[in-house]
C-alpha cells in the first residue's frame, strides 16, 4: 500500500482517568518529511505517539501510516516503523551488537543484512569499537546512540523520536542531529517530539505546537514565527530625535520604545509598518538612517500559542 503522507491523523482523542490527554486533533505529515511535534509537559505529545506506534489505542479517530490503519492493521503499520521512546532502553546484560541482531531478528532482517545494517550504524553513531561491550557500562549518550541504531536496524520508512537528545551532552546532541538529518534527506520520513525550540528550528520542515490536547498551530518554523501577531519588531533610528509616541499612531505598530539611539517597534504586518515609517520619515523631512526587522524566536511563538491555548 502506498500513501502521499506517512501519517495521517483524524479527530484523534485520548482520556485518561476522565481527562482529556489528545482532544479532537487532526493533522498530516508527508512522506520524507522531518515534522516536529512540540509542546510543553502534559500537552499530548507522548500520548499520540503511542497511539501512532500502537502502543495505545484511541477512544476515538483514526490514524494511518503510509496508508495503513494503525488500530486494524496495526502489524503491517508497525513493521515499517523505527521507534525511539522517551521512556525506555536497550537491554542492559547484552552487548551492543547482540542488541542489534535480537532487535534486527525480532523485525525480520536476515543476517546478512543485520550485520551489514549493525556495523554500518555503530560506526556512523561511533559505537563500533564498543560494540562488544555491556550496555550496562555504556553512558547516557551512548545508549541513546544505540537506540537510534536499533530504531534503524529494520531500514523504517517512519522514524519516531520522542525527546532524542534530552539530557545529553552538547556533542551527543549534535551528532544525534547530524545522523537524524541525514537519514531524513536519504528518503525517511522523521516524527519528532521536542522540548528544545531552536532543535526544532534546525531540523523540521514543519512543526506542530500542541497545549492541552489540542493542535494550537501547523506550519513551517519561518512561518510560524512570521504570522504570529505582535511579537515581530522593527528597529529604527532617524537623522533627527522622534517622539515614540508618534510612531504607536501608525498602521500596524502596537508597541514604541526608544533603545539608545534606537526606536524599536513591535508591529503586526511588518510590511504595512515599515510603508508607514517611510511615509512619516517623508511628511516630517527626516532620513531613515538605519531599519532593521527582526522575526521573533520560535520560542517567542511557542511560548504565546501555549499562553492563548
Amino acid at each position: 500500500m502506498t500513501s502521499e503522507n506517512a501519517v495521517e491523523v483524524t479527530n484523534l482523542t485520548k482520556h485518561f482517568n476522565g481527562l482529556v490527554a489528545v482532544n479532537n486533533i487532526s493533522f498530516e505529515v508527508k512522506n520524507s518529511e522531518l515534522f516536529g511535534f512540540l509542546g510543553p509537559n502534559g500537552a499530548g505529545k507522548t500520548t499520540t505517539i503511542r497511539m501512532l506506534t500502537g502502543v495505545i489505542k484511541p477512544d476515538k479517530g483514526s490514524a494511518s501510516i503510509f496508508g495503513y490503519d494503525v488500530v486494524k492493521q496495526g502489524l503491517k503499520a508497525r513493521q515499517l516503523m523505527g521507534i525511539v521512546p522517551e521512556m525506555s532502553n536497550a537491554y542492559v546484560d547484552l552487548s551492543a551488537w547482540n542488541n542489534l541482531m535480537l532487535v534486527g531478528g525480532l523485525y525480520g532482517v536476515n543476517k546478512n543484512q543485520r550485520t551489514e545494517r549493525a556495523t554500518s550504524l555503530l560506526k556512523k553513531f561511533d559505537l563500533y569499537e564498543r560494540r562488544n561491550q555491556l550496555v550496562k557500562g555504556f553512558s547516557k549518550g551512548m545508549k541513546q546512540k544505540l537506540l537510534l541504531c536499533m530504531a534503524l536496524i529494520s531500514d523504517p520508512q517512519i522514524l519516531f523520536l520522542d525527546e532524542p537528545t534530552s539530557g545529553l551532552d552538547v556533542e551527543s546532541q549534535r551528532l544525534i542531529k547530524d545522523m537524524v538529518r541525514e537519514f531524513n534527506a536519504n528518503g525517511t520520513t522523521v516524527f519528532l517530539t521536542t522540548h528544545n525550540m531552536e532543535e526544532a528550528n534546525q531540523l523540521c520542515d514543519r512543526v506542530a505546537i500542541i497545549n492541552r490536547g489540542k493542535i494550537a498551530e501547523i506550519d513551517s518554523p519561518e512561518k510560524v514565527r512570521q504570522q504570529s501577531c505582535g511579537l515581530q519588531t522593527i528597529e529604527i533610528s532617524f537623522d533627527n530625535p522622534v517622539n515614540a509616541e508618534d510612531l504607536l499612531k501608525l498602521p500596524s505598530v502596537n508597541g514604541a520604545n526608544k533603545m539608545g539611539d534606537k526606536l524599536r517597534l513591535c508591529v503586526d504586518d511588518t510590511g504595512a509598518a515599515i510603508d508607514a515609517l517611510v511615509d512619516y520619515a517623508r511628511s516630517k523631512k527626516l532620513n531613515i538612517i538605519s531599519l532593521n526587522t527582526l522575526a521573533p524566536s520560535l520560542e517567542d511563538v511557542f511560548l504565546q500559542l501555549v499562553k492563548e491555548s
